[in-house]
């Protein structure tokens, strides 16, 4: 019997300069099959008629539930730390998300 050093279990990421800039996304569209969990990440921007998906990633059902549960986590810590995150269904967003006011 073989015991693997920690070291010997690391995993080695790379990451380029232009993915680890990062894109803003104020909004996820998650749609799903059988197989897989499709999450689709977009910038929607105040008073445009349209939008474009800036990333989208597919995950098995199993990693889906993995990811869920780490962002639970992560949140759950988030918040020890900083205080609670105050939820979008008690946040009343207004129309003109703080542009003009629009008129009839």
């Amino acid at each position: 019997m073989s015991v693997k050093s920690p070291a010997e279990n690391q995993l080695n990421i790379e990451i380029s300069e232009e993915v680890s800039e990062g894109t803003y996304a104020n909004l996820a569209i998650i749609t799903h099959s059988h197989a897989e969990f499709v999450i689709d990440f977009v910038n929607v921007m105040p008073g445009t008629p349209k939008s474009k998906v800036k990333n989208r990633i597919i995950l098995t059902p199993f990693h889906a539930k993995r990811f869920m549960k780490a962002m639970i986590d992560n949140v759950k810590k988030f918040e020890a730390a900083n205080g609670n995150i105050q939820d979008m269904e008690s946040v009343e967003i207004p129309f003109n998300f703080g542009g003009p006011a629009g008129q009839a």
